[in-house]
């Protein structure tokens, strides 16, 4: 565990350099807009350790799969977001000397991420092998407020010599992917082009023929005065590079401005995208980089508006919530339903940037709750269009009738994971689905959005379900064999509780969907029924019996229901008994090992009790919380903030707050040695899980919202803002006191324990002290 980056509420700040943690500050200062981002790479050339890393949503190349031995139904590829043209490039020489921070004397280093306005900044002195010392500022952010246009300036400022200063500044798209399977380079140069101060590279996606055009507009000054810059010659044939040679002398002033848009096919003709990159940079170079920069922390304004959550009395959990909250908005706006949010976003190339099953399980609470309802609708509209892929990938298994199989891993609907144990067996991810669907109805009361696009999901996910299941003479029930739960380290199981009790629920749904669809729009119902061939009363009676008859294994002498079948054969070892030298075990132990232990990455149970907790009684839920949490190691990032909610559910603050911190922090103390890859942006929206659901208690039963509120004593307060069904809410929450503000013109009914309050509409605050 890291623990270099100094506490602060709005700010994520490294004071000095150690180059042995460059590539984690590369990942924790990342930025971005929801269409493009870059990690916190530097400007200037640098020979140590980095992961170079700028991308561009939605644009994604087939990679082909690469295993040793193939089955029957493997993906033909792993999708994987590119590393695309790296426009922030400016490399400096003075008098035939390079700036590289690898190899000159480094003081005063300071990087800093403001997330209040929403830029990176970086200031530094660099002595170089001569003694000549210059000192360095850069500010860069991609703008929020016009997501095609992204912003750098660069300051040089010789401290203590006259001399020629030469600089480059380029943009290279002769890129890789770090994790390209076969070493290959996945773009193709379609054109570059110079016009005036402003270069065109346009580059082409092998195989997808995704095309992105980058333009960048330069300008350098001395000492305020423009200088004319030359075309420079290309190293490669996707370089582009503009150069100027400057006499300076000391504590002369050199400012580089790019102003950068990276427009992609997705969004324009292909024909058309030059041109239209070149109306975006017009459009931002009249307003200037400054402008471009208050823009920025006016759209960043609006944002934690909706989104923040104040923390008084305790300034590390204060920047660890609103890291996580600016990583999240950082990467998802909810503009456009064609995009979603990889687990690591735009900072890392691991898990290919693709969709998993977190969008649905974690996210989706976050953005129902600090953004327009239209966000969290889209990233469920994104499963909608990928309806049929889902039933062809059910398809491909030897399911039929139009069952549908999400992917565990996808960027087009086709499923892209390359474990076998994750692309056949990890199917719970078609009950998060179905899931996150009531959930957001279950949240905005918005039953139009079943009729429109979820009943058909819903059936497809039924069929599959109704299919996968068997009959076993010997338990008398419908059993689900050969499974993976969310606890990967359990695989090929039988009986999985977690999926079978979400493939029980889904079939029930399902149906219960299906009557509100009939009852509020008989046309649509009729219409979903011819498009998808549903056999109501056969189908249906087919789907209750399932569910009805369903096994969950249960163990009668602990009072616990069962991770699977045989889990109690396996040698019952605690967390507390293991050497902490034996952890991480996916790093110390074999994987035959870890598949025969007793421990638990995540615990399947809880998740399953997280979802539901409404079925279980207290004495239940606290037997099982019990069980499991002295059994799992939290490997997975997605682990702490369920457990965090639990334990706050069953009043144990102080476990609340031990694993807030843990998924609070992850990312910004490497907890897990890992961020170097890149941040967990999908187990951040657990974070505010873990305050919101935790800490305050927030559910929606009833059609109403409801608290159940604690402040941890590390804390004097907390406060967030939650949109409901056309209200937005503001909360605050203090020792014995609760605070409610209604900022909309709309009376709302909340539950505060067990008791009723009416919150008029307007500003006005009603405050009303817990009985707890």
């Amino acid at each position: 565990m890291k623990n270099y980056i100094k506490p602060e509420e709005w700010n994520i700040i490294e004071e000095g350099f150690d180059p042995h943690l460059n590539k984690i500050s590369e990942s924790i200062f990342s930025i971005g807009n929801g269409r493009m981002g870059q990690r916190a790479n530097f400007e200037e050339q640098y020979s140590g350790e980095t992961l170079q890393g700028n991308y561009v949503a939605g644009v994604y190349y087939p990679d082909k799969t690469r295993v040793g031995w193939w089955k029957n139904g493997y993906p033909d590829y792993f999708a994987k977001v590119l590393n695309a043209a790296n426009w922030i490039g400016i490399n400096v020489n003075i008098d035939g000397e390079t700036l590289d921070l690898n190899l000159c004397k480094v003081s005063g280093f300071k990087r800093l991420l403001n997330m209040k306005e929403g830029y990176l900044e970086r200031s530094f002195t660099a002595e170089l092998a001569t003694g000549k010392k210059l000192e360095i500022r850069s500010t860069r952010f991609c703008s929020i407020a016009d997501d095609e246009i992204a912003a750098l300036h660069y300051q040089i400022i010789p401290l203590n010599f006259e001399g020629i200063l030469n600089i480059i500044s380029f943009t290279d798209g002769d890129v890789k992917n770090q994790d390209s399977n076969y070493e290959e380079k996945f773009w193709d140069l379609v054109h570059g082009t110079y016009e005036g101060d402003t270069s065109f590279l346009t580059l082409r996606t092998k195989k997808t023929a995704f095309e992105v055009c980058t333009a960048v507009q330069t300008s350098v000054l001395k000492n305020n005065t423009q200088l004319r810059l030359k075309t420079g010659e290309a190293v490669n044939d996707k370089y582009l590079c503009y150069t100027v040679s400057i006499e300076v002398k000391a504590q002369d002033c050199v400012d580089i401005y790019k102003i950068a848009a990276n427009l992609s096919s997705m969004n324009y003709a292909k024909e058309a995208l030059q041109a239209e990159s070149a109306k975006a940079i017009s459009r931002a170079s009249q307003k200037g980089f400054q402008q471009l920069l208050a823009d920025q922390a006016s759209a960043w304004a609006a944002k934690w508006e909706e989104s923040d959550i104040l923390i008084e009395g305790d300034v590390a959990a204060q920047q660890a919530i609103r890291f996580n909250i600016f990583q999240l908005n950082q990467t998802y706006t909810g503009k456009d339903a064609r995009l979603n949010i990889g687990p690591k976003g735009f900072t890392g190339e691991k898990y290919g940037g693709s969709t998993y099953w977190d969008t649905e399980a974690y996210c989706i609470p976050f953005y129902l709750s600090t953004a327009p309802a239209e966000v969290a609708k889209n990233l469920l509209v994104y499963r909608y269009k990928h309806l049929g892929k889902a039933i062809e990938n059910a398809e491909k298994l030897g399911f039929s009738h139009g069952a549908a199989l999400y992917p565990m891993v996808t960027m087009n609907g086709e499923e892209c994971h390359n474990e076998w144990e994750i692309t056949f067996e990890e199917i719970h991810r078609n009950g998060a689905i179905a899931f996150a669907i009531f959930n957001y109805v279950r949240h905005t009361g918005d039953e139009t959005y079943l009729q429109e696009y979820g009943l058909e999901v819903l059936i497809g996910i039924a069929r599959f379900w109704k299919q996968r299941v068997n009959w076993s003479a010997d338990k008398n029930k419908y059993v689900m064999l050969g499974v993976t739960g969310p606890n990967e380290y359990e695989n090929n199981i039988n009986n999985n509780w977690y999926t079978n009790t979400l493939a029980a629920w889904c079939l029930n749904y399902a149906i219960e969907a299906a009557k509100i669809v009939e009852t509020i729009s008989p046309a649509d119902y009729q219409r979903i029924i011819a498009k998808t061939s549903l056999q109501r009363e056969a189908e249906f009676a087919d789907w209750k019996k399932v569910a009805d008859q369903m096994y969950f294994p249960y163990d009668e002498k602990e009072k616990v229901f069962l991770q699977q079948d045989g889990y109690m054969d396996k040698e019952q070892i605690l967390v507390s008994e293991l050497p902490a030298t034996e952890r991480p075990l996916n790093q110390k132990w074999s994987w035959d090992r870890i598949l025969r232990s007793v421990f638990i990455k995540q615990a399947d149970v809880l998740q399953g009790m997280y979802f539901f907790e409404d079925n279980y009684d207290l004495d239940t839920l606290r037997r099982n919380f019990k069980f499991y949490e002295s059994r799992t190691v939290h490997e997975s990032s997605l682990s702490p903030c369920v457990h965090s909610i639990l334990a706050a559910k069953l009043n144990d603050e102080e476990k609340a707050y031990e694993f807030y911190l843990r998924t609070a922090r992850l990312d910004l103390d490497d907890y897990n040695n890992d961020t170097e890859d890149g941040l967990h942006i999908t187990s951040m929206a657990g974070t505010w899980m873990s305050i919101v659901e935790g800490f305050a208690g927030m559910r929606v039963r009833d059609n109403q919202l409801r608290f159940h509120p604690f402040v941890p004593k590390q804390w004097k307060s907390f406060a967030f803002t939650v949109n409901f069904r056309g209200t937005t809410l503001k909360v605050n929450i203090e020792a014995g006191k609760i605070s409610m503000t209604n900022t909309t013109a709309k009376t709302i009914e909340v539950m505060v324990f067990d008791q009723v309050y009416e919150i008029p509409q307007g500003e006005k605050t009603m405050t009303y002290e817990l009985c707890v």
